[in-house]
């Protein structure tokens, strides 16, 4: 079993609350939008990290995470981009993929509106975490964290943080 936290949007930010959590994980997942490598410094220091990069991201980070990271965690294939949409508004970029070789868990930030919500025609579950940083729209900041046990994703609980 693995104990995920899942993250996006950090937008530069990074805090003692999120590293509390980060803590608390086997593997911290990171959908884009980093903002400095002093976010993903803090949060490897911590635990392991999976993370791509975003569109407001800079070279620097571009080129140590990639634009996809598509990786089994236990028996569930997973894929984290950072714009994706969502069931019945994938993005151009990844709808093909999506169509042809579903993920089990299919990953995206760049919204910074969290949505956790099944995609019954392609047998998959998408989660986006909304925005954890304080740059942006959002009023209230937010994390998801869940479990892998095999094939199972389980125990899904949304940390809320407010701005």
């Amino acid at each position: 079993m693995k104990k995920i936290l899942l993250l996006s949007d950090t937008h530069s930010y990074i805090d003692e609350h999120i590293l509390k959590h980060a803590a608390w994980a086997d593997e911290v997942w990171h959908a884009g939008d980093v903002g400095s490598l002093d976010v993903t410094d803090a949060l490897k220091k911590i635990a392991p990290l999976r993370a791509v990069y975003g569109n407001i991201d800079a070279t620097e980070i571009r080129s140590e995470f990639p634009l996809n990271n598509r990786f089994f965690c236990e028996d569930v294939d997973v894929w984290i981009t950072h714009i994706g949409g969502y069931p019945g508004r994938y993005s151009p970029a990844v709808r093909e993929e999506i169509n042809t070789n579903p993920p089990k868990l299919f990953i995206c930030g760049h919204s910074h509106i969290l949505k956790v919500m099944p995609d019954k025609k392609r047998k998959l579950l998408h989660m986006n975490p909304g925005a954890i940083g304080k740059h942006g729209f959002h009023k209230v900041r937010t994390m998801l964290r869940f479990t892998i046990d095999g094939s199972k994703i389980d125990n899904l609980e949304i940390i809320e943080v407010k701005r």
